[in-house]
């Protein structure tokens, strides 16, 4: 196939664009720093943690736990969703209609505060599964609209133009944190702006990117039960895959590692070494400025020396990230460790999503496959995040939830080598 017109394809990447202000202001930055102010040990009401159905938690304990749950839905609900977009042979009304949940979502943290703590934690959960609901049809359009020999550059200028709209928003918001006196009302104005640059830029992709012709569109009957079975056969061709299973096997568990640590790193910050929130704001901006660079740079460097070899470099830096952050304990080691959680934060998941489409048979079917993908790194997700929180829970320190983090990055890295032992075996192209 050939790469779409350079309107589609940018139109595909301004998705990244829109939507990535959620990631970085919404789950990294502003939310974690609000909800840690109005739920803090110190606030009246919160003095034994903040409770929820019926018993008490640790503040960033109970967040970790809500995400991981809307995660688990996604995970459960995007098998179904892809065969409906199968059957109906248009992906974008489920695009839509995850795009328009997830940033009501965002605009309904307005009315959030300290009266209301189970209110703001929905509408955190529903905004994630608009988000990871909608990525599920964006992802599965990367190789619908690239040519194979593109795709490495064309995920990385995705995320690229994620990055950078993301911290336009963050400027936004960070001069409204310091202009305004009332510093919870300009958050909850900042949750209010995501919701709107959500919804107006995703405009663009809605309207340019193709819908599926009559005579590609399945016909099934049993379509909330037909998402399952094709991943079931996903599987059954996986089994026939090694590369690519083996390759599977890496992402789950380094997504476990990277996930984690893009959503709990500004709780670290506040709780750990006591950051300010202008700080914590300023080292956000730094993440995602550096992870342009580290998207760009990884996409090069697949292209020198394959994808493979540059994921085993990714992992085992993130594996150095991990040790670092159980030992540091100044403001400026906090920021040097952001910077590089930035360079391989975009690098590798950039560089993932590509390596996996390159992977995937020759198939018209990609919704499916990107479905088997997406529900993978949803369970890593739960997983990785419900370990997070259970061990702050149990042993009252962030610090000792990093172990476990540590122990995923290195199955991970095993896998890899097992990823790469058989490329070479059965000769894959050296892209990979």
């Amino acid at each position: 196939m050939q790469t779409a017109p350079k309107k589609v394809v940018n139109a595909w990447a301004m998705y990244d664009w829109a939507n990535s202000v959620y990631n970085l202001v919404i789950t990294t930055t502003f939310f974690p720093a609000y909800y840690s102010a109005v739920t803090k040990p110190e606030n009246e009401g919160f003095e034994n943690g903040v409770h929820f159905l019926g018993r008490n938690f640790v503040n960033t304990e109970l967040k970790d736990y809500v995400l991981a749950f809307g995660f688990l839905v996604i995970a459960a609900a995007s098998p179904i969703l892809s065969s409906i977009a199968d059957y109906k042979g248009n992906k974008k009304i489920f695009m839509r209609w995850f795009c328009y949940l997830g940033a009501l979502s965002c605009s309904m943290m307005i009315f959030f505060d300290e009266t209301n703590v189970g209110f703001g934690l929905l509408c955190f959960m529903f905004a994630g599964i608009g988000f990871y609901g909608s990525q599920v049809f964006y992802n599965s359009y990367l190789p619908d609209i690239a040519a194979e020999a593109d795709r490495d550059r064309i995920s990385a200028r995705g995320y690229s133009f994620g990055y950078i709209g993301s911290v336009l928003m963050q400027m936004i918001g960070f001069a409204l944190v310091m202009l305004m006196e009332d510093k919870g009302l300009a958050l909850q104005l900042t949750f209010l702006l995501v919701g709107i640059w959500w919804i107006a830029f995703a405009q663009i992709p809605l309207k340019w990117l193709p819908i599926s012709s009559r005579s590609e569109r399945k016909s099934k009957k049993h379509v909330l039960v037909n998402g399952f079975h094709e991943l079931k056969l996903v599987w059954n061709q996986l089994v026939h895959m090694p590369v690519l299973k083996r390759f599977l096997s890496a992402f789950f568990f380094y997504s476990m590692g990277v996930q984690t640590v893009m959503l709990v790193a500004i709780d670290f910050g506040l709780k750990e070494l006591k950051l300010a929130d202008d700080k914590l704001i300023i080292t956000a901006v730094i993440i995602q400025l550096v992870a342009i660079a580290g998207a760009i740079g990884m996409s090069r460097l697949s292209e020198k020396f394959g994808n493979i070899r540059i994921l085993l470099l990714t992992v085992m830096l993130w594996i150095g990230v991990c040790i670092t952050g159980y030992f540091i304990t100044t403001e400026f080691h906090f920021y040097i460790l952001a910077a590089l959680v930035g360079l391989v934060m975009g690098g590798i998941q950039s560089l993932s999503r590509s390596t996996y489409s390159k992977l995937m048979p020759e198939t018209k079917d990609t919704t499916s496959f990107f479905s088997f993908y997406d529900v993978t790194e949803k369970l890593a997700i739960v997983i990785g995040l419900f370990s997070f929180g259970l061990i702050e829970g149990l042993t009252g320190s962030m610090r000792n939830s990093i172990i476990a983090l540590i122990v995923f990055f290195v199955l991970g890295l095993v896998f890899l080598l097992l990823t790469s032992k058989v490329s070479t075996a059965s000769k894959r192209p050296a892209a990979v």
